[in-house]
């Protein structure tokens, strides 16, 4: 069994702390993971070398249920088909990477088909279910570890980014690294328009926040 090299810790905006133990193998992260609960607030990460643990704050989970009723409500009213995954924790032997999206989301009909069938039979296993097609990631502290390469790994076509203050939408190129796009391919917005309405709209009140969401969404149909 390999054993850790080195650990680090850092504290960050928004209540998160990370801590990074680099030098461990595959068979130790996926040991820590099998071990965490479901309702853990812990988040684990591999990117082949170093394993990062998170810790998620108040805000981070504020972020994190905005941006997925975001993708959803607008999803919903221009008509496109998704499926929700929420946090589920993609741990893949195969390229042995691993980590846990703040959202995820099929849209691409053939993924959609295969992960409701496992939903049909109430697998847990997630060797079952296809990678997602978007990514959400909030990160109101820099990432100890190479979540990109953990993302590109994964083959996860697009990733959206919040830091607190900025939205990127990033697509997942040809030559197997990500970079920024103007807009989603998944969804008709763009990357300042998702942040108007995770920042700029009033979402303290998310009643009136997802009428004025839906209203702005319908109007987006194509």
């Amino acid at each position: 069994m390999a054993t850790a090299t080195r650990t680090e810790a850092s504290a960050g905006a928004g209540g998160e702390t990370r801590i990074r133990t680099a030098g461990v193998s595959w068979e130790f992260y996926a040991r820590f993971v099998d071990g965490l609960p479901e309702w853990s607030k812990v988040r684990a990460a591999y990117d082949g070398e170093d394993m990062e643990i998170m810790v998620k704050g108040p805000l981070h989970e504020d972020f994190r249920a905005l941006l997925g009723r975001f993708v959803e409500e607008v999803a919903t009213e221009t008509g496109a088909a998704f499926l929700g995954l929420g946090e589920t924790t993609w741990k893949r032997r195969d390229v042995e990477r691993g980590l846990e999206s703040g959202q995820c989301y099929y849209f691409e009909a053939a993924k959609i088909a295969v992960a409701s069938e496992a939903l049909r039979r109430r697998d847990n296993d997630v060797a079952a279910y296809p990678n997602p097609d978007l990514a959400v990631e909030i990160d109101l502290s820099p990432s100890l570890v190479d979540r990109p390469a953990i993302y590109a790994a994964l083959r996860v076509p697009e990733v959206w980014r919040f830091d607190g203050s900025i939205v990127r939408i990033e697509r997942l190129t040809d030559a197997g690294s990500y970079e920024a796009a103007p807009r989603s391919g998944w969804l008709p917005v763009a990357a300042g328009e998702i942040l108007a309405w995770v920042t700029a709209e009033d979402a303290q009140g998310r009643g009136p926040w997802l009428r004025r969401l839906r209203a702005w969404a319908t109007e987006r149909r194509a």
